[in-house]
């Protein structure tokens, strides 16, 4: 047999393999009943069929061919999409005890030694991690008013950084990642830092540059393939790297707690979790032990920081895109606060337009647009559909953000999606950006608290300007994976 006869018997095996591939995954999908779904490919599944940079589009789109509850393949394995709000809201809601795991995703998984702390864990381990967690942030005021001032105080310092400036236009990304994340650190860590230490802005780094990475085509393609990307090559490997190095960052920081904890006068989360730890030592299965301190403690770090220094980047954007929002704001600034005082959080009821434009703004934003994954916890008959348990389910938090009977003008920025006839503030039942059911965002309070003040304070004591014309300016995200990212811009904070 000669090289070409060889050849050509080896492609008429690979047609043959593929098609044999794609007529049993087609016949498994059918017997198991699972929702209908573009036919994958072998090892590939549907990864062609997807926009590295519009993830949610590409999913989007593919529902208007298949319904708002489709499967996709991932690979080889098999997940379930669910992209209308009527569905999102019967899974996370009426269902969140079928649908309350967190889903498979190889990269947090990877990153959190196999599903170690609040995020990435599931069962017995999240039920006594998040209670915990619960119960501390609330004894360190989340909700209170302890910890309002200490947003407040966070807000003053942001705005001396504002004032050094002296009306020239500058990059806010790292200024609004230093005063949200000494928010959370002042909790988990005992204090704040100041905004030129070398190491708090290299941990600041490290967030960013593993928060991109999962937006990432890279990132995508790890989730896909974790066990050839592991050991691949590629700027996935600086991904993994940053956050290996948040992870002994945070170790050290365990360490030093333990020499000067004192269990009588606990100082902030990790000597809380430390003692708990203590009280626990004797018991095999505990939950309290040094993955769990680390992971925990990186957890609320990385979501305290990242995803209100990013509402709060992506909202001047667009409040530099409207300047007749951002008139409208300080009037009612100036009518209700005035100059003299710092806002406070009693002042959002009084504020109805600014508490509008923040709803709006994430809503807008749409921070997270396909959520983070679920699973379901039991065999599952959902809408005629049978979603066998451990399946990975997406919940579209796009869909439900931008839904035409919730939201009036879905595609565009408008604050009176969140106001009545009178000018009074209303709430809409299509406002989920924190998630929604049991695995709804921990820190939702203290997100909604960070947000009113430090727009409100930064509009109190500034104008906003670009340097170059507002036609100019781009809203759509420069990318779109896990999260949004906004598009590159300067701005001149002007003082009033």
């Amino acid at each position: 047999m000669d090289f070409i006869e060889a050849t050509t018997l080896f492609l008429i095996g690979c047609v043959i393999f593929i098609l044999l591939s794609i007529t049993q995954s087609t016949k498994a999908k059918r017997k198991r009943k699972l929702p209908p779904g573009p036919t994958p490919l072998p090892i590939l599944g549907n990864v062609l069929q997807l926009s590295t940079k519009q993830v949610f589009k590409s999913l989007h789109k593919l529902s208007e061919k298949y319904g708002p509850i489709y499967t996709l393949h991932m690979g080889m394995d098999p997940i379930v999409i669910l992209c209308s709000p009527d569905a999102v809201k019967e899974a996370l809601i009426d269902n969140a005890e079928d649908f309350g795991a967190r889903g498979h995703t190889p990269l947090i998984e990877r990153i959190t030694s196999g599903g170690q702390g609040l995020v990435a864990s599931n069962g017995e381990r999240w039920k006594q991690l998040r209670r915990f967690s619960l119960m501390t942030l609330r004894n360190f005021g989340m909700g209170k008013r302890s910890i309002e001032q200490r947003i407040q105080e966070e807000a003053q310092f942001l705005m001396e950084e504002f004032q050094k400036s002296k009306g020239q236009p500058l990059d806010p990304t790292f200024y609004f990642s230093k005063a949200v994340s000494n928010v959370i650190c002042s909790v988990v860590f005992g204090d704040r830092f100041e905004y030129e230490d070398k190491e708090f802005l290299k941990l600041l780094g490290l967030l960013a540059q593993t928060f991109q990475g999962f937006s990432s085509i890279w990132g995508q393609l790890y989730n896909i393939f974790p066990n050839v990307m592991e050991k691949m090559p590629g700027p996935h490997q600086r991904l993994l790297k940053a956050a290996d190095d948040m992870k002994d960052f945070v170790e050290k920081r365990v360490e030093m707690h333990k020499e000067t904890v004192d269990p009588n006068n606990p100082r902030d989360f990790i000597d809380c979790f430390l003692i708990k730890m203590e009280e626990e030592k004797d018991k095999a299965d505990t939950e309290f032990h040094m993955e769990g301190v680390v992971f925990s403690t990186l957890d609320l770090f990385g979501a305290g920081t990242e995803t209100v220094s990013l509402t709060l980047r992506y909202g001047l954007l667009i409040l530099l895109k409207h300047p007749d929002v951002e008139e409208r704001i300080h009037q009612e600034i100036d009518k209700v606060i005035g100059r003299d005082r710092a806002p406070c959080v009693e002042d959002r009821s009084r504020m109805p337009y600014m508490d509008a434009v923040v709803h709006e703004i994430q809503r807008y934003v749409d921070l997270v647009p396909i959520g983070l994954p679920r699973k379901v916890t039991r065999n599952v008959t959902f809408r005629d559909f049978h979603i066998p348990k451990g399946t990975t389910v997406f919940p579209m938090l796009s869909s439900v953000l931008h839904d035409p009977k919730h939201f009036k003008y879905p595609k565009e920025f408008n604050p009176g999606h969140f106001l009545d006839e009178n000018g009074k503030f209303r709430r809409n039942d299509g406002f989920i950006p924190f998630s929604s059911g049991k695995r709804m965002c921990l820190g939702e309070s203290l997100a909604r608290m960070e947000l009113f003040l430090f727009f409100t304070t930064i509009l109190q004591n500034f104008c906003l300007r670009s340097p170059v014309d507002i036609d100019e300016l781009d809203l759509t995200p420069t990318i779109s994976g896990f999260g949004n990212f906004p598009q590159y811009y300067e701005l001149a904070f002007i003082p009033r």
